[in-house]
This record gives structure tokens, C-alpha cells and sequence, in this order.
């Protein structure tokens, strides 16, 4: 049967007959003739080897077997139709996943300016939490993503740089003094569970090599490590790029400007067979020409 594409249009033929009970009915909204419904449930009831209508002239009704295969055609019709519309309300769709940090303190501004720019694709926004960036296309419902990474997102995929990752201590204003003076003396915001982003820049720098990275306070985000140190909390590491709004707000300070390149960048990645190629292609022209840029004044290395 599920091989048959006789089968389906007999199936299809049985399933609007059985809702109105009317041959002719279901020809005139399937737009062919009562004999070629009637041949079709012939077919089925040839297939089944039972009597799926009872036929009385031109009246017909359905037996109990046909009551029970009109019940479960029923539903299953209506799951392909509702399959085929969301594959037709998402032509024009384009679903990403991105970092939260990200997402707070880049991506929701360019949006705006891209919707200004363009009607379609209507971009949708996932801001996900992520340890270590990563996304499984196959199993997860986005058409691309912006992951911080190395470049290695897998042979099927396929991966634009859209800015490196930049690391440099920031605090409230108010913080700024003690923390040039003593930085050992100040509490440590960590953004990541593995305190990773203090490590690298400390690597980096070549500053305070006997700085111990114990104790402090601990969070999953930047964007997190980022709001607890404009709260006056302590020090964290951010990212350069993702911070020069509240740094030029003058809501965080750089006690020291030595920004560490990580050796991460942000990549936006999709599939390497997407059905939805010319809408990544405009978001992807998009991003490169409204990235953050760089601000000379910051030293980096």
C-alpha cells in the first residue's frame, strides 16, 4: 500500500466520500467523475477484501469497516496537510539559533535595522544557553546558526566568519581604581563554570601569573558575568566586541586594555543542502556588513 500511488489517490477518494457520504460530492472537489470515484473504492475494496460502502442507487453509506478506515484516514490526511503547510508557511522563514550573550548584545539590534531593510525572510530568533556552541540540523528545528567556535562544524555544514572573539577585563567605573592597583584584591567574576575565559586572558596577557582563579562568583553567560559586574560585583571577562556598548555608556570600565584574542570566532553555519539557500545567502551578506568593529584605542594581541 504505502508504495502505491494508485493507492493514495484511492485512499484520498475514500477519505471525501466517507465525509460526505456523496460519490459526487467528492468528484466535484476532486475535480474528476463520479465513476472515477466509484473505481477508486472499488480498488480499495478489492485490496481489503471487504465492503467499505453500503449502496443503495444513488445513496451510499459507510459499513463499520469502512467507519473504521475513514476514522484513521481522517486523521492521518490531516497530519500531511498540516506537514505541507508548515513547509509553506516557512519558505519565506528563516530560523536561527544563536548565543544569548550574543543575541542580547548584537543580533536583536541588527535585526531591527535588517527588518527595515528587507521584507522577507522573516527572521526568527532561538537565544539559547549553550556550554560549547554546537547544533545538530538533523535533530534541531533551525535552518542556521551563529556558534563561537574554530571553524570545525562538521562536513555536512557549511560556515561564514563573521568576527573573532576578544577577551578583556571589565567593572563598574567605581571599581576601576582598585582594580589597576590591586586586581588580587578584587573580586572575580568567572562567566563560565571552568572560570575558562579568565584563564585565557591571564594566558594571554602575561599580567598577575600568580593570580588565583579559586572562589569568586560563577555563571553560565557573559552576558550574565557582564550584568554582575556593571552591578558593582566584581571583575569579569568579556568579550571586546559584544561589550563596547556598555563600555562607550560608560556602564563597565577596562582596568587594563590588553585585549586576548582567543583563538574562537563567531561563525554563522548552516547545512550544506539547504532548501533555504538564497534566504541564508541575504542574511549572511547582511551580518558581514553589520558586524561589530573593532575600536583602535583597545590594544590587542
Amino acid at each position: 500500500m504505502t508504495q502505491s500511488t494508485s493507492h493514495l489517490y484511492a485512499l484520498r477518494a475514500f477519505s471525501i466520500a466517507a465525509q460526505y457520504n456523496s460519490f459526487s460530492q467528492a468528484a466535484i472537489i476532486l475535480n474528476v467523475t463520479p465513476g472515477a470515484v466509484s473505481r477508486h473504492i472499488r480498488t480499495l475494496e478489492e485490496h481489503f477484501d471487504c465492503q467499505l460502502f453500503a449502496r443503495n442507487g444513488p445513496k451510499v453509506s459507510l459499513t463499520d469497516a469502512g467507519n473504521m478506515l475513514a476514522g484513521g484516514l481522517q486523521q492521518g490526511f490531516l497530519q500531511l496537510e498540516a506537514a505541507c503547510q508548515q513547509l509553506r508557511s516557512h519558505h519565506h522563514q528563516l530560523r536561527v539559533k544563536a548565543p544569548s550573550t550574543l543575541t542580547m548584545r548584537w543580533l536583536l539590534d541588527a535585526m531591527v535595522l535588517f527588518r527595515e531593510q528587507y521584507s522577507t525572510p522573516q527572521v526568527e530568533i532561538s537565544s539559547i544557553w549553550m556550554d560549547i556552541d554546537s547544533v545538530d540540523f538533523a535533530r534541531e528545528p533551525f535552518d542556521c546558526a551563529i556558534l563561537l567556535g574554530n571553524g570545525q562544524f562538521g562536513s555536512a555544514t557549511r560556515s561564514l566568519l563573521l568576527f573573532d572573539e576578544w577577551l578583556v577585563p571589565m567593572c563598574a567605573p567605581a571599581l576601576l581604581a582598585r582594580a589597576r592597583d590591586s586586581l588580587q584584591a578584587c573580586e572575580l567574576i568567572h562567566p563560565s563554570r571552568d572560570r575558562r575565559d579568565w584563564r585565557r586572558w591571564l594566558a594571554g596577557s602575561a599580567l598577575y601569573p600568580e593570580l588565583s582563579l579559586a572562589g569568586g562568583k560563577i555563571f553560565d553567560t557573559l552576558e550574565q558575568g557582564m550584568m554582575a559586574a556593571i552591578g558593582g560585583h566584581g571583575v569579569t571577562v568579556g568579550d571586546l566586541l559584544l561589550s563596547q556598548s556598555a563600555l562607550e555608556q560608560g556602564l563597565l570600565a577596562m582596568p587594563f586594555p590588553q585585549a586576548i584574542k582567543t583563538g574562537e570566532s563567531y561563525y554563522l553555519v548552516w547545512p550544506g543542502d539547504s532548501g533555504r539557500q538564497n534566504n541564508i545567502d541575504k542574511f549572511a551578506q547582511f551580518l558581514l556588513l553589520n558586524r561589530p568593529r573593532y575600536i583602535n584605542k583597545y590594544t590587542t594581541k
